[in-house]
């Protein structure tokens, strides 16, 4: 039986839009000033977190998926996704904007790049003064009319465009085409993939003064042309409480705001549960383990373990992770 709770070491990816703020905001062990995410649970091809605490420390999720199975993702879960762990887990700082882009659904990106789609979420941690997202369209377009605006490098014509603040929720389905803003820090959870469609990229060259690529051709048939009212995500907060943000085939998030000590039962789930800490710092116990967790840190909860203890000595706020 997996016995423990179990952190993993994160994996840091410098990016061209990175910044310094998993440095200095979420304490991440870089000196570099491009660092854009920071894979806190991946099971993605060629970068596999690795434990580090507990019994358990230099073992690979991999590994753990193959010696423990249901016990520590879940019945459903591994007879479904086997030895695949379908969620990577990441804390993104945009010091610029990243480029425009979106996701292929399940069925495209099997077909072409067997892979998993990339459903995904966004809680923003903290924002600049006027940062923002965008995320899907404004108005009703057609596949010529959104052509002709690329083209004519003027798609923030036809793009939502919403400013953002600390505690805001964007759920991105696959399609919907999006950006993190120069300033936005956040939370993301995903399915396992890393399969991305770049549409317009800001025309900024690379340091060596080449371009990345773009996938114009692949995303004409993948973007989701429809309109909403609003993409924000509405939702509420109770003390000591977990309430749901996002729930989708994929992945239900939870938002618990903590002051105190909270008793935590998880029988109702066949699944494993995650904790990002967005907000202060909080102690796990489990029998006679005690883990912290601070700001920007996370903690896997295999599906065996079914009863936590969580307190929080100040204002704190996780979010829960699960698959239903």
């Amino acid at each position: 039986m997996v016995n423990q709770l179990i952190k993993f070491e994160p994996i840091l990816k410098d990016k061209i839009w990175g910044g310094e703020k998993l440095a200095t905001y979420l304490n991440k062990d870089t000196k570099r000033s491009d660092i854009g995410e920071s894979w806190e649970i991946s099971d993605v091809e060629g970068d596999t977190s690795v434990v580090l605490n507990g019994n358990l420390i230099g073992e690979n999720l991999k590994s753990l998926i193959s010696e423990y199975k249901s016990e520590l993702v879940g019945e459903k879960i591994f007879k479904h996704f086997g030895e695949k762990f379908p969620l990577l887990i990441k804390f993104i700082d945009a010091k610029e904007a990243l480029s425009i882009q979106l996701h292929p659904n399940d069925e495209l990106a099997q077909k072409r790049h067997n892979s998993f789609g990339k459903t995904e979420m966004w809680y923003v941690m903290q924002a600049d003064e006027k940062a923002n997202l965008i995320v899907g369209f404004q108005k009703e377009v057609t596949k010529a009319e959104y052509l002709e605006h690329l083209e004519n490098k003027t798609l923030l014509e036809i793009l939502n465009v919403d400013e953002v603040n600390k505690g805001d929720v964007y759920f991105i389905p696959t399609g919907r085409v999006h950006a993190i803003g120069a300033g936005v820090m956040l939370a993301e959870i995903q399915q396992t993939s890393d399969v991305t469609y770049r549409i317009y990229d800001w025309d900024r060259p690379n340091p060596d003064g080449t371009f990345r690529d773009l996938h114009t051709e692949e995303a004409i048939d993948a973007i989701d042309y429809s309109i909403k009212d609003s993409y924000k995500s509405a939702y509420s907060k109770e003390e000591n409480k977990a309430s749901e943000i996002v729930s989708c085939p994929y992945f239900t998030t939870n938002v618990l705001p903590l002051n105190g000590e909270v008793f935590v039962d998880h029988n109702d789930k066949d699944s494993f549960v995650i904790y990002m800490c967005v907000e202060g710092s909080v102690e796990f116990q489990y029998k006679n383990q005690a883990e912290k967790l601070q700001m920007g840190e996370t903690i896997l909860v295999p599906a065996c373990i079914k009863n936590i203890k969580i307190i929080a000595d100040e204002k704190s706020e996780l979010l829960e992770v699960y698959i239903k």
